[in-house]
């Protein structure tokens, strides 16, 4: 299925002109974040792999261009956007990598009516994959031994977001998701228990739990407050001991005091010598709960998360923007207020553990021990390797997670690691800077 109109028409706008003028020089765009929000201390690239299956898949297909005719496109120009792919090349920063405020997370080089045309649709990947994987992250350090498990499919904007933050939760440690179609689709453990509905569809709780466990025995998880919390809990006892269940047992929170019921249920569990049956709790949760049952030691084995981080609700979007920094080998810059853009194609050094980052040309060498950010993943409009794994995502932001300092990682007022230009850099955005505002004085012309 071709995806080139889901784009914003300037964008088109923009290409037929370039074709029509045969303007098919290469061009750089660089795609970064400006400012992090007030309440990160860094943010986790995510949303690559989706972008590169939709570069590689792009055209126009016969009724996109039917439907370009009837919006006013003329039929040279229809032509033209015909035989249009995206023959470019991309640097990236693979996903799980911790980024920063003012790195680019993707750069494509291309000719410039290519690398116009998907500006919208990588902005929209990166930008919403990346701000939910950051807040996943921020679930997992906050939750420590706790089992996270996605809840979010419901109240995501939409399925397509809630096939993404299925993904993007598994890069960040969640053990499963409730969405099945996530789990068959990147090979995640699906997990789930039962709804009040269901409880509520027999006489007595105990009519349900019992029917539940009968006829799943190997899913058994009892969801305990629809009616009593603590007398739920009784009841899936009674249940168990009644049935002799031995595994995969569990009893699940959904409402009050999550602390002090998953206290007084342990008691209750361990007093039956029921102590292997763990405590799955949800309802409404985000990091600061996940933090508040970690430090308060709450006898908590697992939590569902689901609306919060599902639509990062306290930081739902990014600053993203995708800004052209070469054109025809000559660097370009926005001098525009509060928005100036760095000239030229880049490079991020970073060392560990992570002090700060260095933002370079391209071409510079980086500082002795440090690597590379930014790596080649497509040549030629086709991926360099295979599709990027989950499970190597995950271990590359583990390990960034790592070293990270603390200062970083804090919940409510983090400061995140700088970001240093090089010298280079400087002098080139300076030079750019005063080639596009001429004074009596000629540019530098040693670069």
């Amino acid at each position: 299925m071709s995806r080139a109109l889901v784009t914003d028409l300037y964008e088109l706008n923009m290409a037929a002109s370039y074709l029509h003028r045969e303007m098919d020089a290469p061009a750089t765009f660089s795609l970064f974040v400006r400012d992090l929000p007030s309440n990160r201390g860094f943010l986790v690239s995510a949303g690559l792999e989706a972008c590169l299956e939709y570069l590689e898949e792009f055209h126009f297909d016969d009724d996109e261009l039917a439907w370009l005719r009837t919006a006013g496109f003329p039929e040279g120009m229809i032509r033209q956007f015909e035989t249009v792919r995206f023959t470019g090349d991309v640097h990236a920063v693979p996903e799980g990598r911790i980024v920063l405020a003012k790195e680019p997370l993707l750069e494509v080089t291309a000719p410039i009516a290519e690398a116009q045309l998907v500006e919208t649709y990588l902005l929209n990947q990166i930008t919403y994959q990346s701000a939910l994987a950051t807040k996943a992250a921020r679930c997992r350090l906050a939750a420590g031994h706790i089992d996270l498990v996605d809840f979010a499919l419901r109240r995501t904007h939409g399925t397509e977001a809630g096939m993404a933050v299925a993904r993007v939760s598994a890069i960040a440690g969640f053990v499963g998701t409730s969405n099945v179609e996530a789990a068959r689709r990147y090979g995640l453990t699906p997990a789930g228990t039962m709804a009040h509905s269901y409880v509520e569809a027999f006489g007595t709780e105990r009519e349900a739990f019992l029917t539940f466990a009968q006829d799943l025995p190997g899913r058994t998880t009892f969801l305990v407050d629809t009616y009593d919390t603590l007398k739920g809990v009784d009841t899936a006892i009674d249940v168990v001991r009644e049935l002799g269940l031995s595994e995969d047992v569990g009893v699940r929170l959904d409402s009050g005091d999550l602390v002090a019921l998953a206290r007084d249920t342990r008691e209750r569990l361990d007093a039956a010598g029921l102590s292997w049956v763990r405590i799955f709790a949800s309802g409404g949760l985000d990091e600061h709960d996940l933090e508040r049952f970690r430090l308060s030691g709450a006898p908590i084995d697992a939590v569902g998360v689901g609306t919060r981080m599902g639509v990062s609700d306290d930081a739902p979007f990014l600053d993203t923007a995708y800004k052209l920094v070469e054109f025809d080998f000559r660097p370009v810059m926005k001098l525009s207020t509060g928005k100036v853009s760095l000239p030229g194609a880049k490079q991020v050094w970073r060392s560990h553990p992570i002090s700060s980052d260095l933002l370079t040309t391209r071409d510079e060498p980086g500082p002795a021990g440090a690597e590379p950010l930014l790596v080649p993943v497509v040549r030629g409009g086709k991926r360099i390797s295979e599709p990027d794994t989950i499970d190597a995502a995950r271990e590359r932001l583990a390990r960034d997670l790592d070293d990270l300092p603390q200062s970083a990682l804090d919940l409510r007022r983090p400061t995140a690691p700088s970001v240093v230009v090089s010298d280079h850099l400087a002098r080139l955005t300076e030079h750019t800077r005063r080639a596009l505002t001429p004074t009596s004085d000629p540019p530098d012309q040693s670069l």
